[in-house]
């Protein structure tokens, strides 16, 4: 793994642009190297204009294929559901094929079976995009995480059993008594590229820890993030307050 990419800007709205650019850049880039783009969202507040401004890009949408990092156990048109959130900010509003929309199932009463359903569902379209067998871990172009200020990603918790899954490609993930469909770590850090967006004071504390020389992947699981292609961290200001990233700072 090569050392992350850090990007400063200045507030929530520099970071809502910066990350348009660069997911546009990284749709075209996957689009014209292997003529589809596998994209992974993630869900919160910090995404929402970020998905807004998508909608209104020229790209070429059939190429596209959208799946969840994670996802609350809700149904689809609850406020709280992270894929109806993108379908209502972005997804709904392009022409996408439809079975290119791949959402995680939450109406079985199960988490685990819905889990395993998605688990299957990721297999199936990677099998047909990349020929690869169940036993080999599918190669997403771009996965967008957030960062809790726990230091979570995903629907990975501290001191949670999903942390610890690494032959299954979505779990459950439980917070407390709620419980998540994520991907797991294993899977994340298959991905070309992994995209963390992080915004507000709130965060800073996680943030020392997760970018500390030395600490407990456990207690803060975005250290976990360690992807075989290129990790970037986009972060706001009051996000980073006076920590020292070693980061490249723009106006």
């Amino acid at each position: 793994m090569s050392a992350p990419l850090i990007e400063i800007v200045p507030d929530k709205p520099a970071l809502v642009q910066r990350a348009l650019t660069l997911v546009v850049e990284a749709i075209r880039s996957a689009v014209a190297d292997h003529d589809y783009c596998a994209l992974a969202l993630a869900g919160g507040s910090t995404p929402k204009p970020l998905y807004s401004g998508l909608a209104e890009q020229d790209l070429p949408w059939e190429k596209l294929y959208i799946f969840w990092g994670d996802e609350r156990y809700v149904p689809i048109d609850h406020p709280d559901s992270n894929a109806g959130m993108a379908k209502a900010a972005w997804l709904d509003r392009v022409p996408i094929p439809p079975d290119h929309i791949l959402v995680p199932p939450t109406l079985e009463g199960d988490p685990a079976a819905s889990a395993n359903q998605y688990n299957a569902m990721v297999r199936a379209v990677f099998g047909g995009l990349q020929g690869i067998s169940t036993a080999e871990v599918p190669q997403f172009d771009l996965i967008l995480l957030g960062m809790g200020d726990d230091g979570h990603t995903a629907s990975l918790f501290p001191h949670t059993a999903a942390l610890t899954v690494t032959d299954r490609l979505i779990t459950v993930g439980n917070r407390g008594r709620d419980p998540r469909i994520t991907f797991t770590a294993p899977l994340i850090n298959r991905s070309r590229q992994v995209l963390f967006l992080v915004a507000g004071a709130d965060k800073q504390t996680a943030l020392g820890h997760v970018f500390a020389p030395e600490g407990d992947d456990h207690a803060y699981p975005s250290r976990l993030i360690r992807p075989q292609g290129e990790l970037r961290w986009l972060i706001d200001r009051q996000a980073v307050g006076n920590l020292d990233l070693g980061q490249s700072s723009l106006p």
